[in-house]
C-alpha cells in the first residue's frame, strides 16, 4: 500500500470536496498501481518510484485490455496523488508528470433524438408515488442537464417550481442555478403530492426511495436504465445519455454555446464543444437522408 494514500484521499474529500463517486475512483486507481508494485517485488515507498515504473504499471494495464480513457484516467490520479505529496514536500519530483497520457479514440457522446426522449419520460407510471418519481426524475435529468450526482443531492430548500428553477451544488462544491419548463414543473409538482404516501425517512432530499430515505446516485442510474429497456429505445443511453441529449437538442435549436456551458456547469468551454460534433452528425444524416429521397423521387418521374 502507498504509504500516503489516506491523506491523499482525506484532501481529495474535505479540502477539494469531490463527489463520493470521483473519490472512490481516484482510491481505486491508486490501490491498483500499489499492488501491481507489490506484485513485482517493487518499492512502494513514493520517493522511490521513478517514471519506468509508471510506465510499466501502464502497460500492465493495457496487457489487461484496458480501455485508453480508462489508462488515462489511471496515470491522471497518479500525476493528482504525487502533485499533493510534492506540495507536502514529501518528495522532490513528480515521476509520473512526463509520462505520455495514451492517445484517446475520438469518440461522439450518445444521444436520443427528441421522439425518443418523449417515450423514454413518459414510461414511468405517475398514477403511483415511485412512478411519479420516476416520471419527475426524468424530466429534470433531460429539461436541466444536470449530472446524477446533482440530481441524487437536491433537497427540497433547492427547489423553487413556481419559478421553474433550482439550485444545484455541482463539481467541487460550485452552485450554480438551473431552469426547467412547463413539462417538467408539471411532473415535479405531481410528484410532491404523492411523495407524501412515502415514509418520511429522510425530510429534507428531494428524491426519496421506496423506505423514505435519499435515493443514491446508483439507484437514479438503475431508474433510468429500466425505463431504458421499457421505451425500448435504440440506443442503451445512461443518465448522462440524457445530459448529451439535453445539450445537443439546445444547439440544434440555435442555442448559445456558452450559454450551454454554463447550464451543464462545465469549467470549461472546450468540454462543452463535443456536443458540436453530435449536433454537425445529426445535420449530415439529415442532409443525406434528403439528398437520398430526391434521388428517388428523380427516379420516380424518371429525370
Amino acid at each position: 500500500m502507498l504509504k500516503p494514500l489516506g491523506g491523499f484521499v482525506s484532501y481529495l474529500r474535505h479540502v477539494r470536496n469531490y463527489s463520493p463517486e470521483t473519490v472512490r475512483a481516484y482510491e481505486s486507481d491508486l490501490k491498483q498501481f500499489a499492488a501491481f508494485l507489490e506484485s513485482k517485488g517493487l518499492p512502494s515507498d513514493p520517493c522511490r518510484i521513478d517514471p519506468p515504473l509508471v510506465r510499466a504499471f501502464l502497460a500492465s494495464r493495457l496487457d489487461l485490455a484496458k480501455k485508453r480513457s480508462t489508462l488515462a484516467r489511471e496515470l491522471s490520479s497518479i500525476r493528482s496523488f504525487f502533485d499533493w505529496l510534492r506540495r507536502e514536500g514529501r518528495v522532490k519530483d513528480n515521476p509520473a508528470r512526463d509520462v505520455v497520457s495514451p492517445r484517446q479514440e475520438r469518440r461522439l457522446p450518445r444521444f436520443l433524438d427528441q421522439d425518443e426522449v418523449v417515450r423514454l419520460i413518459e414510461s414511468p407510471d405517475d398514477a403511483t408515488p415511485l412512478g411519479a418519481r420516476d416520471r419527475a426524475l426524468l424530466e429534470l435529468l433531460y429539461a436541466t442537464g444536470m449530472r446524477v450526482s446533482e440530481l441524487a443531492g437536491l433537497a427540497l430548500t433547492d427547489l423553487h417550481p413556481k419559478d421553474n428553477e433550482m439550485r444545484v451544488m455541482g463539481k467541487g462544491s460550485k452552485e450554480r442555478w438551473v431552469y426547467f419548463g412547463g413539462r417538467a414543473r408539471a411532473a415535479i409538482e405531481r410528484y410532491l403530492a404523492a411523495r407524501r404516501k412515502l415514509p418520511p425517512g429522510r425530510a429534507d432530499a428531494l428524491f426519496l426511495n421506496a423506505r423514505g430515505t435519499a435515493l443514491s446516485d446508483r439507484s437514479v442510474r438503475r431508474v433510468v436504465d429500466r425505463y431504458v429497456r421499457q421505451a425500448a429505445v435504440k440506443h442503451r443511453v445512461s443518465p448522462h445519455g440524457l445530459r448529451h441529449s439535453f445539450a445537443t437538442h439546445l444547439l440544434d435549436r440555435g442555442a448559445d454555446l456558452r450559454a450551454i456551458q454554463e447550464l451543464l456547469g462545465h469549467a470549461s468551454l472546450r468540454t462543452t464543444q463535443r456536443y458540436t460534433h453530435v449536433s454537425t452528425e445529426q445535420m449530415m444524416a439529415v442532409y443525406d437522408a434528403a439528398q437520398q429521397n430526391m434521388r428517388r423521387e428523380r427516379q420516380r418521374r424518371g429525370v
